[in-house]
């Protein structure tokens, strides 16, 4: 599953602002007379945020004075969580995308989260992608990622500390599953099933707002389909009636995600999720639940969480 985590950043490696993941204690004291440059250049827990900020080009814009901004920050860990363990690293990578993924955490508006309202709602950031920002009765969430420490004020504007690194979407659910080798198999279904009366493809290309449990290759060898050419073979209204099971027609990010919740599926059947020990999701006819292995992979058009398992109806 690591593989997994490092091919899903790769179109946009992670790169931004703050510190010290809820760890207070690793967490410099902000001046509100500092700008959100300032402090990445003088905590030492945003090493790596400092280095992918220069990089990227974006310290003089970070710095205006005049400027407001919401920031979204992760630490050192959770960009070596991600795969940018070192300044070298993060100076190898493409100064586009460096830019694209800074810039994916940062509202052009300072939201302090008195002025979050309850539930989801979407905002843009400055480089015009949209971000979704939630509140509930566990807290502030950032496309399903939670805030661990809220309101940090810098001269221009207000941090909030997250867990791990925010990736924006690198194209639609198909478009991200077809850049994802770990999923080469749900893509040769997805195109079978296509070929059937219902056009799958099309469907989860349009827009709207989309959640998929996306089964890993290993995941559909365990399931029956030991090959592509077995899933070319499959009848593509019997691979549809199971790759519908997989999607729930709005936006469910992980903070959404309850103990017991039942959601109804594209195909009106119901799945049923499970927290204790991990995120779980469990079809009907399945035996065993599937883990949830990686969550809120952003999309266009929705929202992926990737599944160790094929959920049956």
């Amino acid at each position: 599953m690591k593989r997994i985590l490092k091919l899903l950043v790769l179109a946009a490696m992670p790169l931004f602002i703050f510190a010290a993941c809820g760890e207070e204690d690793k967490t410099t004291p902000v001046s509100p007379q500092k700008t959100i440059a300032a402090l990445v250049s003088e905590t030492a827990d945003l090493s790596l945020l400092k280095a992918a900020v220069v990089r990227a080009g974006l310290l003089e814009t970070l710095s205006k004075e005049d400027a407001t901004f919401t920031v979204f920050a992760p630490t050192n860990d959770a960009f070596k969580a991600a795969g940018l363990d070192t300044e070298e690293k993060i100076k190898a990578t493409p100064v586009e995308n460096l830019k694209k993924i800074v810039l994916f955490h940062v509202l052009g508006t300072k939201y302090p989260a008195s002025a979050i309202p309850d539930g989801t709602s979407e905002l843009s950031t400055v480089n015009d992608l949209k971000s979704y920002v939630t509140k509930n009765k566990e807290g502030v969430f950032v496309n399903g990622v939670k805030v661990t420490k809220a309101d940090i004020d810098a001269k221009n504007c207000v941090v909030h500390l997250v867990g791990k690194v925010i990736m924006p979407p690198a194209g639609n659910i198909v478009e991200a599953a077809q850049a994802n080798p770990q999923l080469s198999y749900l893509v040769a279904a997805v195109v079978r099933a296509s070929e059937g009366v219902t056009n799958v493809a099309k469907l989860l290309s349009e827009p709207g707002a989309y959640t998929v449990f996306a089964p890993t290759n290993d995941a559909f060898k365990a399931a029956g389909f030991a090959t592509i050419d077995a899933i070319k073979a499959a009848k593509p209204d019997d691979l549809t009636a199971i790759l519908t099971y997989h999607v729930i027609a709005k936006r469910v990010f992980s903070s959404d995600l309850t103990e017991g919740m039942k959601p109804e599926m594209l195909n009106k059947g119901m799945v049923t999720i499970t927290l204790a020990g991990g995120a779980k999701v469990k079809g009907k006819n399945n035996n065993a639940p599937s883990n949830i292995t990686i969550t809120d992979v952003m999309a266009t058009n929705g929202v992926v969480h990737i599944i160790d398992g094929v959920l049956l109806p």
